[in-house]
């Protein structure tokens, strides 16, 4: 089950796989440099909550950033990413899905520590369009997601690549189904549920 505690993250892992709460937990392996990702967080200002089972920051009610943790890096995704300007060309995308470079990834400790000023001015850039309630402007190419399914493939690389794995037929059930869902929190909790079947290649009425 995955964790709603934001310590239990930093203590024990994200609760999402075996490796949890063992010493082969990436998140304890990553210790030291997620601790210092979290420290530049939140010395921007951003409030610290938990979605997904991963430390997520936000401002002015807007998602700007997830941290991640991975057996052979740990990273900081964006969200809302085609926003970004990236002057220090260091956004690099999770996969060859991802339409919008938005992470940051690091493979030492001291990654965060020598990207500091960096970091900070992407989080504050980001904060600022969070402000102004500025969004990237929609592709009518693709298909619309609804926003809480946009989060959880942009703060999931593995369930975003079966995701856009899907043929669209599937793709298209999962967005009737949340769109069909009033609450916000209710999406959040059937994408939940519905990641297995997303893993699998399945859509909402596959067995």
């Amino acid at each position: 089950m995955m964790i709603s505690d934001i310590e239990d993250y930093f203590a024990k892992g994200c609760g999402r796989c075996p490796r949890f709460e063992t010493k082969d937990c990436s998140a304890k392996f990553w210790a030291n440099g997620l601790a210092r990702l979290r420290a530049i967080c939140l010395s921007v200002d951003l409030i610290e909550t938990v979605k997904w089972g991963h430390p997520c920051y936000m401002h002015a009610d807007r998602n700007i950033v997830i941290i991640g943790a991975f057996q052979d890096n740990f990273r900081l995704s964006f969200f809302n990413a085609a926003l970004l300007q990236d002057p220090d060309g260091v956004l690099e995308t999770q996969g060859p899905n991802t339409k919008h470079p938005d992470m940051i990834r690091f493979t030492s400790h001291n990654g965060p520590d020598a990207m500091e000023a960096t970091i900070r001015a992407y989080l504050l850039e980001a904060k600022g369009y969070a402000v102004e309630g500025k969004k990237p402007p929609r592709d009518d190419s693709v298909l619309e997601l609804p926003e809480e399914l946009v989060e959880a493939l942009d703060a999931d690389p593995e369930l975003a690549e079966a995701f856009h794995a899907l043929t669209r037929g599937r793709q298209n059930s999962y967005v009737i189904n949340l769109n069909g869902a009033k609450k916000p929190e209710t999406r959040v909790s059937r994408i939940e549920k519905f990641r297995d079947k997303i893993i699998q290649g399945k859509g909402v009425h596959d067995r």
